[in-house]
């Protein structure tokens, strides 16, 4: 039977400890740690995911400054109010609502937060620490999905992983976790030969590819551990990249969507934050 593993559980309950950790903070006198999301133009999607991170940052107590600016901004300007947030000591994390407008490069207004607070780990210098082993703020995703695998009781130690889709967002970081938690990681994409061959050798199975249902029963391994990243709409309903009601039977474990990997990718949000908040407080003292 198979056991589904819901984040929108998990997060709950790491959530209740992030605030009992803010609230002692607040009586100890110290201010609370503060987030900063930077959004440009008005994308709907990106609005209600602003608003979604604003919410989850209340829930914790975590203060949110949240930077609205022009779809029609110059990337001097952009980068220029990225280096003010990077340089306001009351700010401890820094995020970019991505995707950016048409016309921004977004790999250059990355690299202008400062690493200290790329809460995202998008930083360049933050993604080639992350990839030496070297402490690291990581991408909230990946991170969010070694819990899962926690709270399924999978040890990815000696275990063959198979993660299908190389993004630098999740894929590409999801695979170097593994590999440091002692799994054999084989990383497939669209030019992948005989993929459904290879996903049927996984114990762990991370789908991250954008693609609703590309992947049914049939690539499933009998009793996989199976992390569904994919968020897609279909006919006004969302579904994940997994076939999830084939899956059901075949997986030992498998997250939904929604209510699986996204709550938790916030959340992950929210620990780096509070992380960041510390490494400064630490530093401050």
């Amino acid at each position: 039977m198979t056991e589904i593993i819901y984040g929108s559980e998990l997060s709950s309950e790491l959530k209740q400890s992030m605030r009992a950790k803010v609230d002692a903070w607040v009586k100890e006198g110290k201010r609370k740690p503060c987030l900063a999301v930077i959004l440009v133009g008005d994308n709907p999607a990106s609005v209600s995911y602003v608003r979604g991170k604003e919410k989850a940052c209340q829930a914790v107590g975590i203060d949110t400054q949240t930077l609205r600016l022009d779809a029609n901004i110059s990337q001097a300007d952009l980068e220029s109010e990225i280096r003010k947030c990077s340089n306001d000591s009351k700010v401890d994390g820094i995020l970019i609502q991505l995707p950016l407008p048409i016309g921004l490069d977004e790999d250059r207004a990355i690299a202008c937060v400062d690493p200290n607070k790329d809460v995202d780990g998008l930083h360049p210098l933050n993604f080639g620490k992350f990839f030496m082993n070297q402490p690291s703020f990581i991408p909230c995703t990946p991170l969010g999905i070694m819990e899962l695998l926690k709270r399924m009781h999978c040890d990815p130690q000696g275990k063959h992983a198979v993660v299908i889709g190389r993004s630098k967002l999740v894929g590409t970081p999801v695979a170097r976790l593994l590999q440091n938690a002692n799994a054999t990681v084989t990383i497939c994409h669209s030019h992948t030969a005989n993929l459904k061959q290879i996903a049927n050798m996984a114990d762990i199975l991370i789908v991250a590819v954008g693609k609703a249902k590309i992947i049914d029963a049939s690539y499933i391994k009998e009793g996989a551990y199976v992390i569904d990243v994919g968020v897609n709409s279909v006919d006004g309903h969302l579904c994940g990249d997994v076939d999830f009601d084939s899956a059901l039977g075949k997986a030992g474990a498998i997250t939904p969507v929604p209510k699986g990997v996204g709550p938790m990718t916030i959340c992950m949000l929210l620990q780096n934050t509070i992380t960041a908040y510390e490494r400064g407080e630490l530093h401050d003292n």
